[in-house]
């Protein structure tokens, strides 16, 4: 890399002075300047002696140079030679044509070429040229090996020398390569080691080949045949060594080749090879062991790497060790070339020659290819052993000089010339090149110069600008102009300026800065599951003078060629997405000047592949081990196994959970049953779900054996006074652990000296004991046996033979009324030896013979209350009032019930009456109406008379006062006089007992109207059709709203508004409401019995409902629990909506405003 060359610090502009000795410096090749090699043959050229020879050597200078060349230290005359000839003209590479005729062998030597010109001689190295050589093996005779099991062994390659040399395997007659191992490895000499034989060994084509890479041909040795004797083995022996012998060994490498060290032992068992270094460590990046170990390699080796390598071969009977010195040599090597050399009349140079080796190289000079010492003399040069000083130069001192760095490994050989110019400054750059740069990354700009003398350089940005300061900029030595971090203001025009003694060159360059090119959405991790679908997103913002190119990588590759992949945009999407999708995903965005990427790693999951190769292991009577292969987890670890299993024998094709088993386990040892036909089968869990079943494994039968479990939920019920019927649920086959299942059933009286009875079943789950007494407890046992033996003894539970009906009736039984529709009832326990059985309660039967308001008895229903247990009273609710009961109680048990006690009769006290059947009005007049009703369906007790409440509703649906009228009990009709013509009334109507009142019932109903004033009240309708009547009542509308509004700001003064005026207000006829589509008056509606009434009306307060709270309960117009009657039944309270103390005047406020008197108060 060229050196970087700041100004001192301070704000000096950035001029280069350049040193003479550059190595950039290219002379143009319209000058003059001695010939330059640019091509030649390697120094050891092996050619193939099949095709034609090509020596090469290329050679530049002005004017152009011309090539002769010497072979063996002479001249080499090409022209006389018919196969020889030049490559092309102006060339002096050389063609030998021997594929015509001719052979390689004659060409064999060293060859160099000199290319010279009027400046100077330059020389190439000396090209040693050889024919490459496969040379067959030598005919011999290979006496066929015999020797016992265990013994050492060495079959001998030593293949035949060949140019280069060649590369050796072993193989057999099918051309198959022999297997290598710890005990049998071949050499680096091309040996077949065997570190002890075994019978597998013996064969007749142990067959060694030597391949020659160059002519690619390959050799085979004649076969080797080996026998070993299966007789009993050598004994065991500690290790010695095959290769290298002795203890200790020399070896030499040259620098910066491949050390390879080998130790090759025998021994029984095979010996294992370790290696170390003495006072040393072996260098970490560049060993490595090849050949199982038995080969030590370091690369790149150095004069460091010198040293003691020990080799350790070590089996179980000892170790023995091999010391191998190292010394390290060296072929010269350059620690400084010299370098090409301008010079501009009378200056000074020098030409340094630095090489460095193991032995130290010999330096020594020629020039123009002749040794210095005989050259001719130079006044202006001066050689101070790897130096040459030159001072005050001319024109005559242009010279190629050669440095030659040699020991006895090998030499090195440069060419560097020394041309003296007077050439004014030029720049070799492009001019107004253009350079593109991303923000806030490094910018080159190049300014290649010539000159002689070197030219400086200094470099100015813009028309004007001033020289670049050393503090942002650096220069580099060969003109270039670095910007370390380029931003957005280093846009703009850079000069370059070149300057010698002998004139000035200058040139523009632009340079461009650009937005970077960055990925704003990069694609993301993801995790699928086979079979869906996945997208990455990339979103790219770049430049919008750049135009990026996006593509989509897969693990660095191309993406496959594969329909389910589509790029939309900004997208990649992956549809039906399988296993082999799996990957990194990299979005690469690229512009002429940037690139950017980001991955994301896609992982395809499923669950887990079915476990396979089930296997059984470690069969026992009550155990077994199965292990099994996982499949695949389909990159989400596997959790668990579950484990299932058949049984064939009892319940073929149904699974039963066997065990479940982490995932990092493949096997389980498993509990067996006896006398089950096991197949077992195992699926595998993951984070995605459970995997298919594995395939079923073998059948194990395990040996009978005697149930370990008896049956259960056994029982001893009777199904009749005089049995005892045992019952059980049975054990399953896969319980029952071996053939002939049975049942043992035993009982005996629990209270008696009995021994047990037994009797043995089976295929059944109840066995009936016939002829025992009458519910009397019994231990009970099951037991289970088969063929092989009986279960544990069993569990006794106690049971009891069959019930019989109770024997007596509860005594005892009174009843204690609580009020009119709730009794109690009393009774004595019956003895518990007349139940007969298990106590489950006591019912009561009761139901009314009459009521005590009917003269007729007819008997109703019987009802049926039960009380659990041994309770001895209830509650009897649900009682009708003023009734005549009749009851009794029984005792009851599993079997039934028992007799009943003797009838016990009880009345239940009057209660309030339901409300009248109905209540119907008939027959209005113009001052009256007729009620008719009929009494309640239950009056429940006695009716001692009616209560009929009414008030009138006027046509603001407000509610006048209240009338109350009490009428006897015995009237089902009523009229009711002295009411108002066209009014509407509300009724409530409800009976008495004298235990109170019950349930109301109302209606509403019209007085009719005078026929007279209704046809004056057609008439003057018909007057307010005219327009001088709306004109009219338009104007008492507004006095109206005038007045109101004074009314309203006297009221928020504080002014007292007396009911009177509010109630004068209203019944004003002129400010009855106006429908709003025909502007008729509004009045009452009786179309709607429920309708509610309007918001704001003036309702009775305190002690009268609204009319939209309800329409047919008295308590909704003011007959509440607060409300109060006078002595007279009428109504206390204030109807208004504000409420007052006073009491209302009932007839002006009870006066509901016709349309009649509306129109007669508009007259």
């Amino acid at each position: 890399m060229p050196k970087k060359k700041r100004l001192s610090a301070g704000r000096v502009p950035l001029i280069l002075f350049l040193c003479q000795m550059i190595s950039a410096l290219e002379v143009p090749l319209d000058l003059v300047q001695p010939p330059t090699i640019t091509h030649q043959s390697p120094k050891d050229y092996i050619i193939d002696p099949r095709e034609n020879i090509v020596i090469q050597c290329e050679a530049k200078g002005k004017p152009p140079p011309s090539f002769s060349w010497t072979r063996n230290g002479t001249h080499f005359d090409i022209d006389k030679d018919p196969l020889v000839s030049i490559l092309k003209p102006g060339s002096g590479t050389l063609v030998i044509n021997i594929m015509s005729e001719g052979k390689a062998e004659t060409y064999e030597g060293v060859y160099q070429c000199t290319a010279r010109n009027e400046r100077g001689a330059a020389i190439s190295n000396n090209i040693v040229v050889r024919p490459s050589r496969s040379p067959l093996w030598t005919k011999e005779k290979l006496e066929p090996i015999t020797l016992r099991n265990g013994q050492p062994l060495v079959l001998p390659c030593r293949p035949p020398i060949g140019l280069p040399p060649p590369i050796i395997f072993w193989m057999d007659n099918s051309f198959q390569r022999l297997p290598q191992s710890e005990r049998v490895s071949q050499g680096l000499n091309g040996d077949l080691y065997f570190s002890n034989v075994l019978p597998e060994d013996t064969r007749e084509d142990y067959i060694c080949y030597a391949r020659f890479n160059h002519t690619q041909t390959i050799q085979q040795k004649q076969p080797i045949s080996v026998k070993v004797i299966s007789a009993k083995p050598s004994k065991d022996r500690p290790p010695t060594f095959l290769t290298p012998e002795g203890n200790a060994s020399n070896k030499e490498e040259l620098r910066g080749n491949v050390l390879s060290l080998e130790c090759i032992a025998e021994g029984l068992p095979t010996p294992v090879i370790y290696w170390i270094k003495e006072d040393g460590i072996l260098p970490i990046n560049r060993t490595f062991y090849k050949n199982f170990k038995k080969t030590l390699q370091i690369l790149h080796v150095s004069e460091a790497d010198s040293g003691n390598y020990q080799c350790i071969a070590k089996n179980a009977l000892g170790a023995i060790h091999h010391t191998i010195s190292v010394t390290v040599k060296a072929a010269p090597y350059w620690i400084m070339a010299p370098q090409n050399l301008v010079l501009s009349p009378g200056e000074d140079g020098t030409l340094i020659c630095r090489a460095n080796g193991k032995p130290k190289p010999n330096i020594s000079w020629l020039t123009n290819g002749v040794p210095i010492e005989i050259a001719p003399d130079d006044p202006s040069r001066k050689i101070d052993g790897d130096t040459i000083i030159f001072s005050n130069v001319q024109e005559r001192s242009s010279a190629v000089y050669q440095c030659n760095a040699s020991n006895e490994y090998g030499y090195l050989l440069a060419n560097a010339f020394v041309n003296v110019l007077a050439e004014p400054p030029r720049i070799l750059t492009p001019p107004n090149t253009l350079y593109q740069v991303i923000a806030n990354r490094p910018a080159f700009l190049d300014c290649a110069f010539f000159g002689s003398p070197l030219p400086t350089i200094e470099w100015f940005k813009g028309a004007k600008g001033s020289a670049l300061h050393e503090d942002i900029y650096v220069l580099h030595e060969n003109g270039t102009l670095e910007i370390p971090v380029a931003q957005k203001d280093s846009t703009g025009t850079y000069t370059c300026v070149a300057r010698n003694k002998l004139g000035m060159a200058k040139n523009e360059v632009h340079l461009e800065i650009k937005d970077p090119t960055r990925i704003i959405k990069q694609p993301e991790y993801a995790v699928v599951q086979r079979g869906s679908t996945v997208s990455f997103e990339c979103k790219v913002k770049h430049d919008h003078t750049l135009i990026p190119t996006v593509m989509w990588l897969k693990d660095n590759g191309e993406l496959p060629s594969d329909e389910r992949f589509t790029i939309d945009k900004d997208q990649l999407e992956i549809a039906d997405v399988s296993d082999n999708d799996s990957g990194t995903y990299t979005c690469m965005a690229n512009t002429t000047l940037d690139s950017v990427s980001a991955s994301a790693v896609l992982s395809v999951v499923d669950v887990p592949n079915p476990p396979f190769d089930l296997e059984l292991t470690s069969q026992l009577d009550k155990s077994v081990q199965l292990s099994w292969t996982p499949g695949d987890d389909n990159n989400s670890p596997i959790t668990k196994f579950i484990i299932e299993y058949e049984d064939a024998m009892h319940e073929a094709g149904l699974w039963h959970h066997q065990a479940e088993v982490s995932g990092t386990q493949t096997t389980a040892q498993l509990k067996l049953s006896p006398y089950v036909s096991y197949s077992f089968r195992v699926m595998a869990v993951n984070s995605i779900g459970r995997s298919l079943p594995s395939e079923a494994s073998e059948q194990y039968l395990t040996k009978a054996a005697e149930p370990e479990k008896n049956p259960t939920a056994v029982e001893g019920l009777g199904s009749e006074p005089d049995n005892l019927v045992i019952t059980w649920k049975p054990l399953n086959g896969f319980e029952s652990n071996g053939p002939g299942l049975q049942y043992k059933v035993s009982w005996r009286q629990k209270d008696g000296d009995d021994e047990w009875t037994s009797v043995v079943v089976a295929n059944v789950s109840k066995y009936i004991v016939s002829g025992t007494p009458t519910f009397v407890p019994y231990l009970i046992k099951v037991q289970a046996l088969n063929d092989v033996g009986f279960a544990p003894e069993p569990t006794v539970v106690m049971g009891h033979s069959g019930e019989d009906l109770p024997m007596v009736a509860p005594g005892n039984v009174h009843v204690n009324v609580v009020n009119s529709t709730l009794a109690e009832v009393h009774w004595d326990p019956v003895p518990l030896k007349s139940i007969r059985g298990h106590l489950q309660g006591y019912r009561i039967y009761y139901w009314k013979t009459h009521s005590s308001s009917q003269r007729n008895r007819r008997h109703l229903e019987k009802k049926i209350l039960t009380f659990q247990g041994s309770k001895t009273h209830g509650m009897l609710p649900g009682l009708e009032p003023f009734s005549h009961y009749t009851l009794n109680v029984r005792v009851v048990n599993g079997k039934g019930e028992g007799p009943a006690s003797p009838d016990r009769v009880f009345n239940t006290p009057e209660g309030v009456p339901s409300a009248p059947s109905s209540l119907k009005i008939v027959n209005p007049t113009l001052d009256s109406l007729t009620l008719e009703w009929d009494p309640p369906s239950h009056p429940n007790g006695i009716l001692t008379e009616y209560t009929l409440k009414y008030q009138p509703i006027n046509s603001t649906h407000e509610l006048g006062p209240l009338v109350d009228l009490k009428i006897p009990a015995n009237k089902t009709r009523w009229i009711l006089k002295n009411l108002n013509f066209s009014t509407r009334y509300k009724f409530y109507f409800y009976a008495q007992t004298s235990a109170g009142s019950g349930s109301q019932i109302t209606e509403e109903a019209v007085t009719t109207v005078d026929e007279g004033k209704l046809a004056m009240a057609s008439r003057q309708v018909d007057i307010a059709t005219q327009g001088w009547f709306i004109g009219l009542m338009c104007a008492v509308a507004l006095l109206i709203l005038i007045l109101l509004i004074v009314c309203f700001i006297r009221r928020n003064k504080g002014g007292k508004y007396p009911v009177k005026e509010k109630e004068d207000a209203h019944a004003d006829p002129e400010i009855q409401p106006m429908k709003e589509d025909d502007g008729t008056f509004g009045e009452y509606s009786d179309t709607e019995d429920h309708k509610p009434l309007k918001k704001g009306s003036r309702t009775p307060s305190d002690r009268t409902v609204k009319k939209e709270d309800s329409d047919d309960s008295l308590v909704d117009y003011g007959e509440g629990v607060n409300g109060q009657f006078n002595e007279d039944g009428s109504f206390i309270g204030q109807y208004s909506g504000k409420k007052e103390k006073e009491p209302a005047e009932g007839n002006e406020s009870s006066e509901a405003p016709s349309p009649v008197n509306a129109m007669n108060s508009f007259v």
